[in-house]
Order: C-alpha cells, then sequence, then structure tokens
C-alpha cells in the first residue's frame, strides 16, 4: 500500500510518500519524523491533517464555539499563545478553502504522560473520519516521541468514539477539575 501525508512545521508544508511493509513505518525527511500506524494515511481527498505553530484566530474560535467551549468573555488574541503552549497542535484543513475544519492538540512535557485536549470537527464535517485523523496524527506525534501514557477525558456519549481507538476506561480513577467561579 502508498500512503501519502502531507504536515507542516513553521507553516512550511512537507509531504512524503512511503511503501507500507509493516504496521509501523518511521517516515522522515529533513525536517520531520513521523509514525504511520495500521497504515492509515495523513491525507485524503477532503481533508489535511497540519500541525501547525500559528493559525487563524477566526478559525480556532470557531472551532471553539462549535464545540460549546467558548466563552465571550475569552480573548480571541490568546489563541497564538494557546497554540504556542500546545506540545502539538494539529488543525485538519479543508484543501478546497483552507480553512480548518477540525483540530486538537496534546498538552505534554514531551517526555512522559501526554493528554489529548480540545478535538473537535465542525458538525457539517462529523461522520468523515476527520476526527479518527486527528486523534492518528496527535497519537503519532506522541509516539514517535517515546510518549506511552496518552490520556484523554471524553465528552458523554464520545467514550465509544475513543474506544474503537484503543482508548481504555481507567477503572477506579475519577477525573477531576479545580472549580473556579465561572
Amino acid at each position: 500500500m502508498v500512503i501519502y501525508g502531507s504536515f507542516s512545521k513553521q507553516n512550511q508544508y512537507y509531504c512524503t510518500k512511503q511503501i507500507f511493509q509493516n504496521n509501523i513505518i518511521l517516515t522522515t525527511n529533513e525536517e520531520f519524523e513521523f509514525f504511520y500506524r495500521n497504515g492509515e494515511t495523513m491525507t485524503n481527498q477532503d481533508t489535511d491533517i497540519k500541525f501547525v505553530d500559528n493559525w487563524s484566530n477566526e478559525d480556532i474560535v470557531a472551532l471553539y464555539k462549535s464545540a460549546g467551549w467558548w466563552k465571550e468573555s475569552y480573548d480571541p488574541s490568546a489563541i497564538k499563545q494557546l497554540i504556542a503552549g500546545s506540545f502539538a497542535f494539529a488543525v485538519a484543513v479543508n484543501p478546497s478553502s483552507g480553512k480548518a475544519i477540525g483540530m486538537g492538540r496534546i498538552i505534554s512535557d514531551g517526555t512522559s504522560d501526554a493528554y489529548i485536549q480540545d478535538l473537535v470537527v465542525l458538525s457539517e464535517y462529523r461522520g468523515q473520519g476527520i476526527g479518527k485523523q486527528l486523534v492518528n496524527a496527535l497519537l503519532d506525534r506522541c509516539l514517535s516521541k517515546g510518549m506511552l501514557w496518552i490520556g484523554v477525558i471524553s465528552e458523554p456519549g464520545q467514550d465509544g468514539f475513543y474506544s474503537s481507538m484503543g482508548f481504555k476506561t481507567m477503572d477506579n480513577h475519577i477525573p477531576m477539575r479545580y472549580q473556579t467561579e465561572d
């Protein structure tokens, strides 16, 4: 199977082509390393998955709003810091419009544990495998850096999605959050 991938680093795009022979291929070009698992592609005819250091505030705010995670009191100019402070930030891009139609990020120290955070796909693009592409890209980024403890806290009703991708419920653990007034 021939697989292709397009990725970005510092807003420059890199393309790779490899023949899939084993369960995992490490593809390297002069600036980027990436794992492919189970022959999955990181690009298809309708969507490109790109790791970015910066993206349109408008696109990212729209994604947060679509998930119900954006409060009007938030400052859109903080998006740049949010992206920069993430271990990895991936966007699913509609190639014809150049707009982000999905996103996800990793929070990690880059050495041990990692957490998938803020995974969302615009409602009109759901059911097309874009969320799965995003999760696979984020998992591959962690695995390529040797991080094997990768967590996620699923919204109610989304646990089946994550279970289908290999995540397991952590019995005898309770996710908790410090509760602020707002």
